[in-house]
């Protein structure tokens, strides 16, 4: 099978490049590996509304990354207005913070149209299109509009919410309907996968059974594939990152105290303030941990033109500084606050310096943070990882210290037992969160989705004409564009 992948952000294999996020960091290995090619935004915008695709190919171990430039007529729209600011918020469940018009809608829909059209450049014989996360709702909808009928696969790195919640999306009907063009749907949980199911019957009328369901674009199977980590491949990063010269500086710096660490995108998501909160709770409550402590947050600014990120951004420096100043002293600083990224080579020695790894979001699919922490513990003195029970992480990795992330003290009593923790009992926790992690590689998920598939029955040709084209959208409310 030629495999073509598409994500809206690539990643390419610079040891100290930063990681914008855990898909990116997840698809590399597994590229690398498998000889696919990895299709996604160059970073840059075309002034042309939709003319030839401008496209740069480069190799990435034994795969290659096909880079697009976008339409800046609509990829704003696309990404910071309905993807981050109506998909976005609503798959985390903040319906509340649900912020978009219509035209941003066509926009989206324009961009999967786009991205469709530069991916049959891919097409060939015995080729596979697998395509990830919420970006590309709609995409298989209009690969098939173009006549593909090769199997076309989806995974959601992100949750899915409860039918309640995903009905407070704009046009949420036209694009669920337009994911049942995907041969297979994949979810990181469970409950993803449930609350998908039930949209589908109690939106759609659509009867799921066995995990397959029928719509007017034929067979689609929805299943569950947890994403994992390359393991073995992070632990060794972790041992030898230690003698790497900003490791160990974090190590001088600490002087004996312990650490604790948390690494984030600026997301309301992620649980920042409540952790930021549940640090200074254990401090107040527990004096004798003052100049014992201290905690490294890495929050990495995202998606700034966004007003609830660019709040969040200014809420937690604020809460940070006042933390500080209210407990810190003039030779130490219980909160170190780190706004900007960092590679896995130098992340994986932060994390095997840390004590206490702490994970708290609100709400999460699976959450790699959680298992590269462990990955990169020193077997013989392994750190304790608190862990929010919200995150998909949580469902393998239940011998952490899994928490409430509202609950202000319990992450503080949380985080009080991870410092005081037995040696024994810290190596029994880390011993079968390890056995988890192995059990269930990236290279395992990767080979689980690329069965199912192979395994997906063939689609008819018969042609897609429920929705609107991509000229008709064009044309909405005047925007008619060049189209080639």
């Amino acid at each position: 099978m030629n495999l073509v992948v598409v994500s809206n952000r690539v990643a390419r294999a610079k040891a100290n490049e930063p990681m914008t996020g855990g898909l990116a960091a997840a698809l590399l290995p597994v590229v690398e590996k498998s000889g696919a090619i990895w299709v996604g935004s160059s970073g840059r915008l075309s002034p042309r509304a939709y003319g030839p695709v401008n496209m740069e190919v480069e190799a990435l171990g034994a795969g290659a990354l096909a880079l697009l430039d976008m339409p800046a007529s609509d990829y704003n729209a696309f990404y910071e207005g309905f993807a981050n600011s109506a998909l976005w918020p609503a798959l985390h469940s903040r319906s509340d913070l649900i912020r978009v018009s219509d035209e941003d809608y066509h926009s989206y829909r324009r961009i999967n149209t786009f991205m469709a059209q530069a991916l049959l450049r891919f097409r060939k014989k015995n080729t596979a299109f697998w395509i990830q996360d919420y970006h590309f709702l709609a995409l298989a909808e209009e690969l098939r509009r173009l006549g593909v009928l090769e199997p076309i696969g989806f995974f959601l790195h992100t949750p899915w919410p409860t039918p309640s919640v995903a009905v407070g999306v704009p046009h949420h009907r036209d694009l669920i309907e337009a994911m049942l063009a995907y041969d297979v749907i994949g979810f990181q949980t469970e409950d993803d996968c449930t609350h998908f199911s039930d949209y589908l019957r109690e939106e759609l009328g659509l009867a799921v059974e066995d995990g397959m369901v029928r719509s007017r674009h034929g067979l689609s199977r929805l299943a569950v594939f947890p994403i994992g980590i390359d393991v073995d491949g992070f632990a060794a990063q972790a041992a030898k990152a230690t003698t790497h010269p900003e490791v160990s500086r974090l190590r001088l710096s600490l002087r004996g105290e312990k650490l604790a660490i948390g690494v984030d995108r600026v997301d309301y998501s992620k649980g920042l303030v409540n952790r930021i909160n549940a640090f200074d709770r254990l401090l107040t409550n527990n004096p004798s941990l003052k100049r014992a402590v201290s905690l490294l947050q890495i929050a990495t600014p995202s998606r700034d033109a966004i007003d609830a990120y660019s709040r969040l951004q200014a809420d937690l420096a604020a809460l940070v500084s006042n933390v500080n100043g209210r407990l810190g002293e003039p030779d130490w600083t219980p909160i170190r606050y780190i706004n900007k990224g960092y590679g896995h080579q130098v992340l994986s020695g932060f994390y095997r310096s840390a004590h206490v790894g702490v994970v708290t979001p609100l709400h999460d699919g699976m959450n790699l943070v959680a298992k590269e922490y462990i990955a990169a513990q020193n077997p013989d003195d392994p750190g304790v990882l608190v862990l929010s029970k919200f995150a998909g992480a949580a469902n393998e990795l239940d011998a952490a210290l899994l928490v409430n992330p509202n609950d202000i003290d319990g992450v503080a009593r949380a985080l009080a037992n991870a410092l005081s923790m037995s040696i024994l009992e810290r190596r029994e926790r880390w011993a079968a969160m390890m056995a988890k992690l192995r059990s269930h590689t990236i290279h395992d998920w990767f080979a689980d989705f690329l069965t199912a598939l192979e395994d997906a029955p063939l689609r008819d040709a018969s042609p897609v004409s429920d929705h609107r084209t991509l000229l008709q959208l064009a044309a909405t409310n005047g925007t008619a564009r060049q189209m080639h």
